[in-house]
């Protein structure tokens, strides 16, 4: 081979997250994309139990044809307070809605420390190249970098989706209730539920200045423009092919996960259009401009997120009051307050180029078929 011939080498990534429907297609990109370098993955408390979200995600692994992906059972609760689950939106297990995941053929590794499983992948990266993201709560990725400060300074980047703007950010709407159309974020009517969850964890990470000014978020701001609707589930199902041909099995499983979260989503908060696609936005986030590294070396690939030409913020979230039902306990807990800095500070990014978001989900379902088939497993 020419010594002149350009290989690419795929950006390595760590995901953090806690499968969840729209975590599921997360784990797709990371895992499928060419441009991507899985390391692993760490599970978290979150949508459900600790237990539920790693068999989920040894499930959807599975499922997509990456079994051998490594992943570590994080923490099952925040450091200071009792865990949550989000069965209203997600189901008892995480994943309601199919029959037909299959059970992982590879188990969890329990034993070594997760966190020290992701410090260990990352700095075995060349520095200035990985990045983590983050798609459930925050406890395992605010321990990551306190107990490993030089994990810090040796990421290329760092994407969690979490967090709500609002007061007319963008013109994305939380809920379509009626007597709801000033809330703010989804678990409350001011926070956004991954940061809600674990709120100390999420203000340890705004408030490190280094690590903040590698940090994008994909706030429900965002992630409420881009609604999986009846177009997009038909092509997830079909894609190109012949309508009437019966659909592989992973394009069922996802298929019918798009319907149950679509359901759940009308349900809560009367959004009928389809369901917000929240976290497969935090990886799609390391094929944009927001890597600058990737859009100098593939700028007609990149996808575009409007961040204002490099608007940034500093972000606090507030970790007064107590998880619970009544707003009078919970006050605006968990809530992310934006405020405009000029130099380096957290990406929000207003909008996305939804086409090209959605090319990408439905490229990497494509994939996910032709890995079967190389597995011989595609029925």
């Amino acid at each position: 081979m020419s010594a002149s011939v350009d290989i690419e080498t795929p950006t390595p990534l760590w995901l953090d997250c806690d499968p969840g429907h729209d975590d599921a297609f997360a784990i797709l990109i990371s895992a499928l994309h060419p441009s991507l370098n899985l390391l692993g993955i760490t599970t978290i408390h979150g949508n459900a139990s600790l237990a539920k979200t790693t068999a989920n995600a040894g499930s959807v692994l599975e499922a997509i044809g990456r079994p051998e992906i490594p992943v570590y059972p994080g923490t099952a609760k925040p450091f200071s307070r009792p865990a949550l689950h989000a069965p209203d939106i997600h189901g008892e297990s995480g994943l309601d809605g199919t029959d037909l995941l299959p059970k992982p053929s590879v188990a969890p590794i329990t034993d070594k420390n997760p966190i020290l499983a992701m410090r260990d992948a990352l700095l075995a990266q060349p520095k200035g190249t990985p990045w983590v993201i983050a798609t459930g709560t925050l406890t395992n990725v605010a321990l990551l970098f306190s107990t490993f400060p030089e994990v810090v300074e040796h990421i290329a980047g760092l994407s969690i989706m979490g967090g709500a703007i609002g007061n007319g950010f963008t013109a994305a709407p939380m809920s379509k209730i009626p007597g709801e159309k000033s809330r703010i974020g989804n678990v409350t009517p001011w926070a956004e539920f991954n940061l809600y969850c674990d709120p100390e964890s999420s203000e340890a990470i705004f408030s490190n200045p280094l690590l903040a000014s590698k940090t994008a978020i994909m706030s429900l701001d965002l992630t409420h423009q881009v609604l999986a609707d009846t177009d997009v589930q038909t092509r997830i199902l079909h894609g190109s092919s012949d309508p009437s041909k019966k659909p592989t099995v992973v394009r069922q499983i996802l298929h019918d996960l798009l319907l149950f979260f679509a359901g759940t989503y009308e349900k809560v908060f009367g959004l009928s259009t389809g369901p917000p696609l929240h976290d497969p936005l935090a990886v799609a986030a390391i094929l944009s401009n927001l890597n600058p590294v990737f859009a100098q070396k593939h700028p007609e690939k990149a996808i575009t997120f409007d961040d204002k030409g490099g608007e940034r913020f500093a972000i606090h979230i507030v970790t007064d009051g107590l998880h619970g039902e009544d707003v009078s306990v919970t006050g605006q807990l968990g809530r992310s307050i934006a405020t405009p800095v000029e130099g380096p500070g957290v990406a929000v990014p207003r909008g996305v180029d939804l086409e090209a978001f959605w090319n990408l989900i439905l490229e990497c379902v494509q994939l996910a078929d032709d890995c079967n088939v190389a597995r011989g497993k595609l029925d």
